[in-house]
């Protein structure tokens, strides 16, 4: 039986890990497997080179990078509450590619266990929409390119700070924010007449299990 996210949580909740621990192992990860390019301009240009999934782009796809889906699980706080934002909604959707989970697996693996890492995979499978990324790309970018995603979350400074937003604005169009950010300006009742339609009727969702919430009331 899969696991619920408040399953996961409480079972990470015994390792001792913070953000900065977090980020850390994803960079060393990313540098041993080659697979992080110099820079988000150049990460932004190969995923140009190929088309992307035939779907218009939306604000309601996002894509968490690996240190967010690590953090989320293992740190809690701003990555949590970000993604709660998004597991609260059906509507939405989160967009990762196989290399990108691959990343927060390991990352997951290294501060906390293999079974737990392993659990988390078979959790996120169910919640995620998969997409396919060129090789040596940018996953988190490549993803968004690629799934139509309009909206990436992301702890690196080389894809949230002002040069990094400069290379992609002509070439993507996303955002790309840290977690509290993201919490602070992600809007599902703004959101949702554009994305869906109507009047928005709240959350949809049980954040922590993923079940349905009945006349969108927790």
């Amino acid at each position: 039986m899969t696991a619920t996210f408040t399953d996961l949580f409480d079972r990470a909740a015994e390792y001792d890990a913070d953000a900065e621990a977090v980020s850390a192992a994803l960079v060393e990860r990313r540098s041993d497997s080659g697979g992080d390019s110099d820079t988000a301009e150049s990460d932004a240009t190969g995923s140009a080179d190929l088309p992307p999934v035939d779907r218009d782009p939306s604000p309601a796809r996002v894509v968490a990078d690996a240190d967010v889906l690590a953090a989320d699980l293992l740190v809690g706080g701003a990555a949590r509450e970000a993604l709660d934002a998004l597991r609260s909604h059906a509507w939405t959707t989160l967009v990762a590619s196989d290399p990108l989970l691959d990343d927060a697996e390991a990352v997951i693996a290294a501060l906390a266990d293999d079974e737990l890492a392993a659990d988390w995979r078979d959790t996120v499978e169910g919640w995620r929409e998969p997409v396919a990324q060129p090789v040596g790309d940018h996953p988190a970018l490549a993803s968004a390119y690629r799934g139509g995603a309009m909206q990436v979350v992301s702890l690196d400074p080389s894809l949230t700070g002002a040069q990094a937003a400069a290379g992609l604005r002509n070439r993507m169009a996303v955002s790309v924010r840290e977690p509290r950010a993201f919490a602070t300006v992600f809007s599902p009742a703004g959101l949702y007449p554009e994305a869906v339609g109507g009047e928005y009727p709240g959350p949809d969702r049980d954040p922590r299990s993923m079940a349905p919430v009945e006349n969108g009331e927790d």
